[in-house]
């Protein structure tokens, strides 16, 4: 059997070299199919690292309260619209949960950075010196703003990469450089580490940060001393976020004097959520995409079935004179079966070098970042093998079907 087998792969690849522009043309779309879902899950992947990286860019175990929306003469205002939350709230969460290892807080606004003759607007936050930590945020130079200078509201400010860029020219050193913002001097103490984009596209570079007093106080002009627009929380382990933002509410609630049965005026998220829907919707991009690329197997299959019902046809007389010499049905549909096997498994291998090839392009081309994983790869190959069974079934068994009186009359 084995012998039958080896001379049966021997004449189809015979075959396949003696009708080199069909059988290529068969194999396209296999070939095709193969490597556009190795090249569409390489991308998905690369995405789902690209998320887990600017989770983890958030900081460690963080945990974010939110304002909830306004709601004015039943005019509804964005999220955060509303000015609920306040120092004392952040504070006082760090007082009654005692898995909270920090809270800070933050207010931010849009405004331009003027230095010497260059100006860039940016967002410009006024932050605690908690909310660096609680950010994981680290220096490429200088260092941060501490608990005094907040407290006196001292006039420094900490640059994110892209304002450094865009307001100092090339090899101009920021430390010590006095920056305005709306026409107050602010000198730079710090340059912040780069994080790249957020989850929402944003550019965590693109910011500037400084203490919560001196923008409250010298900088935005607030008119309600005290409010923020975001408090951000820490917990040592992760299996303490769930338990960290169920006593969040809890405490929130009770400051808020919020009765049972009044919604909560406030937005609690962590990065566990956030990763779930980032995941959710890059799994979903993913398997569309898988979809679409399938078709182009489906239609390497029928390429495949098309060809050997053809191929069954031109060697009639051939599979005749086979049976008349002792060729049992099952020699037959094994060697036009594995004739079809031969075209997936070169379209296949063709097929693996194909979206490798396709994947490293797209990062070299596209800057999108691509993970090929073997799994992904023998997946592949595997689907397209069933698809040349599957597809080759049908042609074969049509030849081992045919009546050798009728197949050695056939002209």
């Amino acid at each position: 059997m084995a012998t039958f087998v080896w001379l049966t792969i021997v004449t189809a690849l015979r075959i396949l070299q003696r009708n080199r522009l069909r059988a290529g043309l068969t194999m396209l779309g296999i070939i095709i199919g193969v490597g556009a879902v190795i090249a569409m899950v390489s991308i998905g992947e690369g995405a789902k690292q690209v998320v887990h990286e600017q989770i983890a860019s958030m900081g460690a175990n963080v945990i974010i309260i939110w304002p909830s929306a306004a709601n004015v003469g039943g005019v509804r205002g964005a999220q955060g619209s509303a000015i609920k939350l306040t120092v004392a709230d952040a504070m006082d969460l760090k007082r009654k949960i005692p898995v909270l290892t920090e809270t800070g807080w933050s207010k931010r606004d849009v405004l331009q950075i003027v230095n010497a003759h260059r100006n860039w607007n940016s967002s410009v936050m006024g932050v605690s010196p908690s909310f660096i930590s609680i950010r994981d945020w680290s220096f490429s130079r200088g260092g941060s703003f501490t608990q005094a200078d907040m407290d006196s509201a001292t006039l420094v400010a900490l640059l994110g990469q892209t304002v450094v860029d865009e307001l100092f020219d090339p090899g101009e050193e920021p430390i010590g450089a006095v920056i305005r913002i709306k026409n107050v001097p602010l000198r730079v103490i710090g340059v912040l580490s780069p994080k790249g984009q957020n989850t929402y596209g944003q550019d965590q570079d693109d910011v500037v940060l400084i203490p919560f007093t001196t923008a409250e106080r010298k900088v935005f002009g607030t008119l309600f001393l005290g409010s923020v627009q975001g408090i951000y929380a820490s917990t040592e382990r992760a299996e303490d976020v769930p338990e960290a933002v169920e006593y969040i509410r809890e405490v929130m609630r009770s400051r808020h004097r919020l009765r049972s049965g009044q919604p909560d005026d406030f937005t609690v998220r962590t990065q566990v959520e956030i990763t779930q829907v980032q995941e959710g919707t890059s799994e979903t991009l993913t398997v569309m995409l898988m979809i679409i690329a399938s078709v182009s197997l489906f239609v390497g299959g029928i390429g495949i079935m098309n060809i050997l019902l053809v191929s069954v046809t031109e060697r009639t007389r051939e599979i005749g004179v086979r049976m008349a010499v002792g060729a049992k049905r099952l020699h037959i549909m094994m060697q036009f079966l594995i004739e079809a096997m031969t075209l997936s498994v070169v379209g296949g291998c063709m097929g693996v070098i194909f979206g490798i090839l396709a994947a490293r392009l797209t990062t070299v081309i596209a800057g999108w970042p691509t993970i090929i994983s073997g799994d992904t790869v023998v997946t592949a190959f595997g689907f397209s093998l069933v698809v040349g069974l599957f597809f080759g079934l049908y042609p074969a068994n049509k030849a081992a079907r045919l009546n050798p009186i009728e197949a050695l009359r056939y002209e």
